[in-house]
């Protein structure tokens, strides 16, 4: 009887054990790059493949590639605002379908690399606007400047691959700038917000609320895809630690780095608050924290400094740009982790080559192996 009991007990812990693990290789399948839904997907209908290809590259905006983190991320922007997220959704078909039909290289386009300026551009497009959401005529240049996102993406790879460096954000920084640039604040047909440079507004005091500015970190991921509502923000994060928690983390570590930037140079507390002086140090805190270099203390230490750069440059781009109305976007970020990629010594040794790079936890395992190899290989050459 009681060796019947412990008998029957094992096989409920074994079935138990079993099932846990696997609900939990389930759960990895749909964390990181998610490969293996390439090889699914490499059948199946055109729509299917396209919606696949999109989701990846609204990923691509927060330097992420996973099509489950897409869908959490576009959730959120309706969630935030139906208007919005048409406009992204509209912006990233349109770049992604562009790259279809110009013949670009079928790994990048399945990839999402020529969505996700498209998708950015969409959003600033509507953010900037001043006619208000819904106001149809806007769709006229976000499928435009989504579709010429491809031309410049395109132009500039073939000179920066010499470099080995990403062509990243700067077709959607160009591109709004020029926009922006040919409308004006009075334009008839597509008006848009003035923009004032944090550095000139009336002074605010010293009064800071330190719970607002809590706040603002997780904001400042968030208006990354331009969202400035808390909610939709935390969905966003989630999105980016179903992908990778070690990028998510640097997110949040980078935001902070640029809060506490702006707090130091006296931004306007409104910066502070909404996350618009977290953002830029986010951004450039994910390049180098494991995701275009293995993750170290060493890289740690250089993602810190990187988000440090990125937040201050930020403030003077801002503040420059400011008085002839065309926002700083994410030009700091960008030009910062270029810059980054381009260092020799000690930091060049962790750098990843730019078609390899994956899931920061998947380039630390890959390095490893790499060093291996190179060691395997020396040892047959002596």
């Amino acid at each position: 009887m009681w060796t019947e009991t412990k008998t029957e007990m094992k096989e409920v812990g074994r079935s138990r054990a079993s099932l846990g693990h696997r609900v939990l290789n389930t759960l990895l399948l749909c964390t990181g790059d998610m490969e293996h839904l390439n090889k699914y997907m490499q059948d199946k209908s055109f729509v299917l493949q396209l919606a696949v290809w999109g989701l990846r590259g609204v990923t691509r905006v927060i330097l992420a590639n996973n099509p489950l983190s897409g869908a959490l991320i576009m959730a959120a922007l309706y969630w935030a605002s139906p208007w919005q997220g048409l406009l992204g959704t509209v912006g990233t078909l349109v770049s992604t379908l562009t790259a279809v039909i110009m013949g670009q290289d079928r790994a990048e386009v399945s990839g999402g690399h020529h969505g996700f300026n498209g998708m950015l551009v969409s959003l600033l497009m509507g953010v900037f606007s001043s006619a208000g959401d819904w106001y149809w005529w806007l769709l006229l240049p976000v499928c435009f400047g989504s579709a010429t996102c491809v031309f410049l993406f395109s132009g500039l790879s073939s000179l920066m691959v010499h470099w080995d460096l990403p062509v990243a954000v700067f077709p959607f920084n160009i591109i709004i700038i020029l926009y922006l640039l040919c409308t004006g604040p009075d334009n008839p047909y597509f008006p848009h917000h003035r923009i004032v440079p944090p550095g000139a507004l009336d002074p605010n005091g010293t009064d800071i609320i330190a719970l607002e500015m809590v706040r603002g970190v997780p904001l400042g991921v968030g208006q990354i895809f331009a969202c400035g509502a808390m909610g939709p923000s935390l969905l966003i994060l989630g999105a980016l630690v179903l992908y990778s928690p070690l990028l998510a983390a640097h997110a949040l570590l980078g935001s902070a780095v640029g809060t506490l930037a702006g707090l130091s140079m006296a931004v306007h507390h409104g910066y502070l608050y909404t996350g618009l002086s977290g953002f830029n140090g986010a951004l450039g805190c994910m390049a180098v924290g494991g995701l275009f270099f293995t993750f170290s203390w060493r890289t740690h230490l250089f993602a810190i400094a990187s988000a440090f750069l990125s937040a201050y440059a930020d403030i003077a781009l801002g503040n420059l740009l400011g008085t002839v109305g065309i926002p700083a976007c994410s030009w700091a970020a960008t030009l910062t982790a270029t810059l980054m990629l381009m260092l020799t010594g000690s930091l060049a040794e962790n750098r990843i080559p730019t078609g390899q790079v994956m899931a920061p936890e998947h380039n630390l395992h890959s390095r490893s192996q790499w060093a291996a190899a190179e060691i395997t290989d020396r040892e047959s050459t002596a």
